[in-house]
């Protein structure tokens, strides 16, 4: 009842309704004169002049407008106005003064009723007075007391949907107002905004974030976001609630246009979607938290949300129950106490009453008890919300959770900062690890904790290092030791035990990467202690257990928490989760992932397990470098075998576990199911011994041995029998494993010497021993091997030739000789080796194989072969009677391929510069020189032509010569291996008495190796030196010729001889000049002795076919010497004449000169006459020579006339000079000295010993004596 109306009497009637007022002007009572007031008018008015009366009581013709038209009409006109006269110029400055039509709507007799037409709900004008508001209070000097108008009431209760001029007031609008003092303005924008109380904080938040489009989305719909929860549902209550709110004013509006609205602050709007919400910056953290529906939602400001979160924890845990009861807020209000709940219509009303009363705008001293009034009537209208006595643990965790996911997803905006919490943090672990109901709890803050711990620490490292100062560690030990304690094989991974274990497992992996925290850890054992705990319990938590082993890889940087996690058994829990990797599921090719698939999970343990192994022993290097720890690695060794053990120095781990889990036999390796199954049971002892009684294996596993590798020989961690087995194998270090076995070699050496001495037989294959010995061959076996392979292992053996060697006297043991032997065949491909052999004086031992180990001959041949590129070795092997072992090979193997070497050999060796004429002489008392020629030119034939019976030019050879050689070879060979067996010291040397064995053939005449007789028979015998023969056969001829009374028959010899090898060899004679005979030969032709001229003549003759020695004759007084030795010796004057002819045409001036100065021509022609012709057999043919050599002098173009001018004085030459006398020189020798020159030329013109014709083999009628070549000497 809003009216009052005054009658003639001035008195005052009222309140009346509008309803009523209507009545009275119906039944009379009222007339357009009739004066009324109502609240908002500024005094008594005619009825007439009242406009709601007006046109609802005296309006009575046809409206041209309804209410509705005409207020949209009257307010597009002002906003169109308000276009006109815009609050900011171009350059976006604030226009002063307002313009008019703005300061006019300001007035406060305009703008509540502009405002209280929200209130018809009406869409079309709740727009355009939400557009023509935001018009007006555009930089409105008014807009900050705008809200005492109602309006921000008014527009919230609108229903409708077109809310996007409303959106675009309220953002413009709701911070700017002045509803709070100065005081109590706070940063947040929640406390900013006059909306604060009616919308959720988000919506307040969304509001201002976002622009207004995307607001009103939200307003509008149904939305459950971290941002944003917010539904029809919730905006029906919030109008609701204004509506309650303004109970009160709506009917009196109706009643009364003018009514203005008294301003009342709303309590807080409580939703009942949000009671369990925490709303934190500008995000439900529930909601947030939730990583499952919301897995990344983008967070705009990690930092800020950071200081909120941290700000909101510091509250909460402050918390503390409310200071008012309900009925101290009851009596504050006036309302009577103690009646129970009272009705929320009746608190507002108090409310309200004491409000206006004491609002500091009407009362300025009011001001304390209104804000009194204020908090009570806040208090009781939250009553109903959750009401918590101090800190909520569901907060607290949401709390924790978001700063946990704050710290992972923006790692790098976070880590710069300092984390400013952890005062908090390590008071919230160490209340919730004191409490004794700390695992019965609906809602324990420990995991939260410690996931939150792990992940400051995990952002910023550094973060770590300010945990340990404010003493993180132990609290977290403390925490960890709680949860390891109450672990069991029955845990499950989603245990709060469980879990906090993880983190806190996380959190020590990071700090491990500062000296100082892990110092920390080094002081507390009790960390490690708890860490080898949870892995013994890991195979049921296998995720948590990864975690625990990335702890142990962390703490490996240190090389004391490496020693306290060795002595705590770390690797007997390490070691098994390796067995429990399937390399089959890696090589698959399937896509999968650690959440769907088991063996996925137990896999990628088996590969940290691995890590964390090779990093506590120090195998790796680089980024995840570690101390070197011998005690692991040794233990490591032991159990993994040392192969293995190696290989985790490898950073790719899938190789390694796939050998550890599949079946492998390789030098390196035995590995399969057995000692698999052997190594787990032993882990799965210790491993229940540590925990059960505290202590284990006091080696850790370092003496640990398979029964699989127990029987087996392992030198250099090698499987020497698989090695043998597989000799190809790729070895990691062969020389390291050369040397190794020559070590082991070295150890059995003494042994199997010491063995052999007091063995009667001098054999060591006793059953008792037979085990040790083949270990030894088995070495010797690997080391041939390993040298063949790999080029370069052999000079390993530099410096143990002698224990190499010595292993060639362990007679009886044919194997160890035969592998020694194979050992230093390979070694002497390196000279290096070659030297040092000889450096070592060795050579015995091997030489004494030729006759002791028959089996072995060929391949001590070949070796002394090799070695014999040393001159040392060479001596050393004259020395120790090589020569004789090799001699009795040579003549009495019956191996012909032994034969062959032996021949090769001694060809080598009589090859040396230095030695090899000594060789060669001591071989010439056993064999002629002609098998020393053979064996060089060719081996196989040395041996054919000692097998063959011969007689040649230069080989005289029968069965006996060869009896009576191999004989001797024979007994001086058993001699001295007899003594060499007894003293290897023992040296060989001929007596110094020695005959030649074969014995020179026996009146045969020789010289330079050719015997004369033969050769004058078989002068086309193709000789193997027949320069080196010339000379020998000229020198023996001219020391015969300057001889008085040489004798006789070897005269003769030799000169037949040399006229054979110059018959035969006609080139040869080309290197007579050079060799400076011819002058004694000419000068023989005027000795006194007449057996000489004949042999010089003889000689002379055959030569002067020759031009370069005739031109050499030219040179000489020939021809006097040749008229000498003519007039000397009559019976070769046709032969010297022959030589005359042939000088003579060689048209050689000197000789023409010569023949005048002696007389020749004269001469000549007397014999011409046939004086001193008569002893001749064809003087015709001789005559005819003298004629032909007349003639060649008389042509000479010097002297030619000379002769002619003798010629012609002559009357015997007028009878010769006219014709030819050719016909009386036969083809066959015109002197019967000549005619032993019956040329047989037999076989090919090839080196005379392989000359087929010249051999007798005989084929033999018995077999060839029995030579032992099967079974080996002892």
């Amino acid at each position: 009842k809003e009216w009052y109306f005054g009658n003639a009497d001035k008195e005052r009637s009222g309140p009346y309704s509008f309803q009523e007022i209507q009545e009275l002007w119906n039944d009379g009572k009222l007339t357009s004169k009739t004066r009324c007031w109502a609240q908002g008018m500024d005094g008594w008015r005619p009825l007439q002049v009242i406009p709601q009366l007006k046109w609802c009581l005296l309006a009575s013709g046809q409206p041209v407008l309804n209410e509705t038209d005409l207020a949209t009409l009257i307010l597009n006109m002002l906003i169109t106005m308000c276009g006109y006269f815009p609050s900011r110029d171009q350059d976006n400055a604030i226009i002063r003064p307002l313009p008019r039509v703005k300061r006019l709507l300001s007035d406060s007799t305009c703008l509540p009723h502009i405002t209280q037409l929200l209130l018809t709900f009406d869409p079309i004008l709740v727009e355009k007075v939400a557009v023509l508001l935001s018009h007006v209070m555009q930089d409105n000097p008014q807009l900050p007391r705008f809200y005492l108008s109602g309006v921000f009431f008014f527009i919230m209760m609108y229903t409708g949907s077109n809310v996007l001029p409303i959106a675009r007031f309220l953002k413009y609008t709701h911070t700017k107002q002045a509803f709070k003092s100065e005081e109590t303005k706070s940063q947040d924008i929640v406390q900013r905004s006059i909306l604060g109380h009616i919308l959720p904080e988000a919506m307040v938040c969304y509001l201002e974030n976002y622009e207004p489009e995307k607001f009103s989305e939200i307003f509008l719909g149904e939305f459950d976001t971290p941002e944003a929860i917010w539904s029809n549902e919730m905006r029906r209550l919030m109008i609701e609630k204004i509506a309650a709110h303004l109970a009160d004013f709506t009917p009196r509006l109706q009643s009364n246009t003018r009514a203005l609205y008294q301003y009342c602050p709303i309590p807080v709007i409580n939703y009942p979607q949000l009671e369990n919400e925490l709303f934190c910056n500008i995000y439900y953290l529930k909601h947030l938290c939730d990583t499952l529906r919301f897995p990344d939602w983008p967070i705009k400001d990690p930092v800020k949300l950071l200081k909120d979160t941290l700000e909101a924890w510091k509250k909460e845990v402050e918390k503390k129950p409310p200071t008012m009861s309900i009925d101290d807020a009851y009596e504050v209000l006036n309302l009577p106490r103690g009646q129970g709940q009272n009705d929320e219509s009746k608190i507002r009303k108090a409310y309200f009453r004491l409000a206006q009363k004491y609002h500091p705008d009407k009362n300025p001293e009011g001001r304390d008890m209104f804000e009194k009034v204020n908090k009570a009537y806040e208090f009781l209208c939250t009553k109903s919300a959750k009401v918590i006595d101090g800190p909520d643990p569901e907060n607290i965790i949401l709390i924790l959770k978001t700063q946990s996911i704050l710290f992972n997803r923006h790692k790098e905006d976070l880590k710069p900062y300092k984390y400013a919490g952890y005062p908090m943090l390590i008071k919230t672990i160490t209340i919730e690890t004191s409490d004794d109901l700390l695992f019965s709890k609906e809602s324990p803050l420990l995991p939260a904790a410690t996931e939150l711990a792990f992940h400051t620490v995990s952002c910023s490292a550094l973060n770590a290092e300010e945990l340990r100062r404010e003493s993180g560690i132990e609290v977290l030990q403390e925490a960890f030791n709680r949860c390891v304690a109450v672990l069991t094989r029955s845990s499950k991974p989603d245990d709060m035990s469980v879990q906090v274990c993880g983190y806190i497992s996380k959190c020590y992996s990071v700090a491990a990467q500062f000296e100082e925290c892990r110092e920390k850890i080094t002081e507390m054992p009790n960390i490690i202690k708890d860490l080898c705990r949870l892995l013994y319990y890991g195979k049921t938590i296998p995720r948590v257990a990864a975690l625990g082993v990335e702890c142990v890889s962390s703490f490996a940087l240190d090389y004391w928490l490496q020693t306290h996690l060795f002595q705590a058994g770390v690797l007997w829990y390490l070691l098994g989760y390796l067995f429990n990797y399937d390399y089959t599921l890696e090589e698959s090719g399937i896509q999968k992932s650690e959440d769907s698939n088991h063996q996925e999970v137990a896999n990628s343990l088996a590969k940290l397990s691995l890590l964390a192994l090779s990093r506590l022993g120090g195998y790796l290097s680089d980024e995840q470098a570690t101390p070197e720890n011998p005690t692991i690695r040794k233990s490591l060794a032991g159990m993994l075998t040392p192969y293995i053990a190696r290989k985790l120095a490898v950073v790719s781990p899938t190789e390694t576990l796939k050998m550890l889990n599949s079946n492998t036999e390789n030098p390196y390796l035995i590995w399969n199911n057995g000692t698999r199954a052997e190594l787990l049971e032993f882990l799965e002892s210790q491993q229940e011994s540590m925990i059960k009684r505290g202590d284990c294996d006091k080696s850790y596993g370092s003496d640990f041995v398979f029964s699989a590798h127990a029987k087996e020989l392992i030198v250099g961690e090698i499987f020497v029998r698989v090695y043998n087995e597989v000799p190809t194998f790729q070895l990691e270090l062969p020389k390291a494993f050369a040397a190794s076995l020559l070590d082991y070699v070295g150890s059995q050496a003494q042994y199997l010497h010491t063995l052999m001495a007091i063995t009667q037989t001098g054999k060591v294959e006793s059953n008792q021993h037979g085990d040790r010995l083949r270990r030894v061959e088995m070495a010797l076996e690997a080391l041939r091997n390993v040298i063949k392979h790999n080029p370069g292992s052999e000079c390993e053996c530099i410096g143990h030739f002698k224990l190499i060697f010595s292993l060639l006297r362990v007679h009886g043991a044919g194997l160890v000789q035969q592998l020694a032997l194979e050992v230093v065949n390979i070694v002497t491909s390196n000279q290096e080796c070659v030297n040092n052999i000889a450096e070592a004086m060795v050579l015995a031992n091997l030489l004494a194989l030729l006759h002791s180990l028959p089996s072995s001959r060929q391949l001590v041949l070949e070796t002394l072969y090799a070695l014999t590129s040393s001159t040392k070795i060479i001596k050393e092997a004259m020395a120790k009677g090589a020569l004789i072992y090799l001699l009795d090979m040579f003549c009495n193997s019956t191996h012909p391929q032994v034969r062959a070497q032996t021949a090769e050999l001694f060809a080598k060796m009589t090859s040396d510069k230095l030695v090899g004429p000594k060789v060669r002489i001591t071989l010439m008392k056993f064999l002629p020189g002609v098998f020393m020629d053979a064996m060089r030119d060719n081996p196989e034939a040395a041996v054919h032509i000692f097998e063959g019976t011969h007689e040649n030019p230069e080989l005289i050879w029968n069965d006996g010569s060869r009896e009576r050689v191999s004989t001797t070879v024979r007994e001086m060979m058993l001699e001295h291996f007899k003594l060499q067996r007894d003293n290897p010291d023992t040296n060989w040397k001929l007596p110094e008495d020695f005959a030649v064995v074969y014995g020179e053939a026996e009146g045969e005449l020789s010289v330079g190796g050719v015997f004369l007789r033969i050769f004058i028979a078989q002068p086309a015998w193709v000789l193997r030196k027949p320069r080196e023969f010339l000379i020998a056969l000229l020198e023996k001829f001219t020391e015969l010729l300057e001889k008085n009374n040489p004798h006789g028959e070897t005269l003769e010899t030799i000169t037949t001889a040399t006229v054979c090898l110059f018959s035969a060899q006609p080139q040869l004679a080309d290197q007579v000049p050079p060799l400076g005979h011819l002058h004694k030969i000419i000068q023989a032709m005027n000795h006194k002795n007449n057996a000489i001229p004949k042999s010089a003549i003889r000689v002379m003759h055959i030569l002067s076919d020759n031009e370069l020695c005739v031109r050499a004759m030219a040179s000489l007084e020939t021809i006097g010497s040749l008229m000498n030795g003519m007039k000397k010796r009559s019976d070769v004057v046709g032969i010297a004449c022959e030589t005359l002819n042939r000088m003579f045409q060689k048209e050689q001036t000197d000789l023409v000169a010569q023949a005048l100065k002696a007389d020749l021509v004269p001469y000549l022609l007397k014999l011409l006459e046939g004086v001193g012709l008569e002893n001749l057999e064809s003087p015709s043919a001789t005559k005819a020579q003298i004629v032909k050599t007349l003639k060649s002098m008389s042509r000479s173009l010097q002297y030619g006339e000379q002769v002619n001018e003798i010629l012609s004085r002559s009357s015997v030459w007028s009878a010769f000079k006219d014709q030819k006398h050719d016909l009386f020189i036969s083809d066959t020798q015109t002197s019967g000295y000549l005619t032993v020159f019956v040329f047989l030329l037999k076989g090919p013109g090839v080196a005379g010993y392989l000359t087929a014709g010249t051999t007798s083999s005989v084929m033999p009628n018995v077999p060839p004596p029995v030579d032992n070549e099967v079974g080996d000497v002892s």
